[in-house]
């Protein structure tokens, strides 16, 4: 590896995916491949778009006429492994072939011209590679679902036994306030879209979902200004009745995923 793409991958690594220098304002994406030669891992930076749930990085090679020895690594072994921002997961790498190549290059190419140059420069068809998240994401997400749930039913309940006066109420909230509102962040910024483009016919129950967080989002922040004990009642009672609907909905098919064909 060059001591360039170390100290991209680095910096990259140390602030949540944003670098400086060239790559200032770019968008990367970290792919560790395994080397069809050496059998050894190699993490390199990639320019990517995303296109839906899918993520598409291009083999420019800087418009070298040799193809990147981390593209020869996906053709060889495409179960990858991704670094997006903060996120960490396995994909599976397709590279897409004539109209569907071509019309993802020129959208990448309109927004980077630099992307147009490179292909100018060279006599072979800078590859095109759609990096599907793997299913296994999303069905063990079900098993961290019930187990989420638990934990939150749990902090609730130590908030409720404690009988706290109002401002030991909104102290004791702290933990458990901000444990569901990054869970139902994750829900309706990951989760939720991809079942959806999985199981379109889920888009209804799922906004009704997306609908109960807000809700309790709204008595949580209720909660943190006024502590009010009849407050946590509601909270309660709103937040059960999501978790049962969500797990009756959601685990069966999330444990279905297993059959499901990758998503495009």
């Amino acid at each position: 590896m060059s001591d360039f793409n170390q100290q991209v991958i680095e910096e990259f690594r140390a602030n949540a995916g944003k670098v400086g220098g060239m790559f200032a304002g770019a968008s990367l994406v970290l792919l560790t491949t395994v080397g069809a030669r050496t059998g050894q891992r190699r993490t390199n930076p990639a320019v990517y778009l995303r296109d839906g749930e899918r993520i598409l990085v291009f083999a420019s090679n800087a418009g070298g006429d040799a193809h990147p020895a981390w593209y020869h690594n996906v053709l060889a072994g495409p179960r990858i492994t991704v670094e997006l921002g903060e996120e960490t997961f396995a994909a599976r790498a397709v590279p897409l072939e004539g109209e569907e190549r071509d019309r993802m290059y020129a959208r990448q190419a309109a927004i980077d011209p630099a992307f147009a140059a490179y292909q100018k420069q060279t006599d072979r068809v800078i590859p095109v590679i759609a990096l599907h998240p793997e299913q296994e994401r999303l069905r063990a997400f079900g098993a961290e679902l019930v187990r989420i749930h638990a934990y939150l039913r749990g902090e609730l309940a130590k908030v409720r036994a404690g009988e706290a006066p109002a401002d030991d109420l909104r102290a004791h909230c702290l933990t458990f306030c901000e444990a569901m509102t990054f869970h139902h962040r994750g829900e309706d910024r990951v989760a939720f879209p991809y079942l959806e483009k999985l199981f379109p016919e889920l888009k209804q129950p799922l906004d009704r979902l997306r609908g109960e967080h807000a809700v309790l989002a709204g008595l949580i922040e209720e909660l943190r200004g006024a502590g009010d004990p009849a407050t946590l009642d509601r909270i309660a009672e709103e937040m059960e009745a999501h978790f049962a609907y969500e797990e009756e909905l959601l685990v069966p098919v999330l444990d279905s995923l297993e059959e499901v064909p990758w998503a495009s």
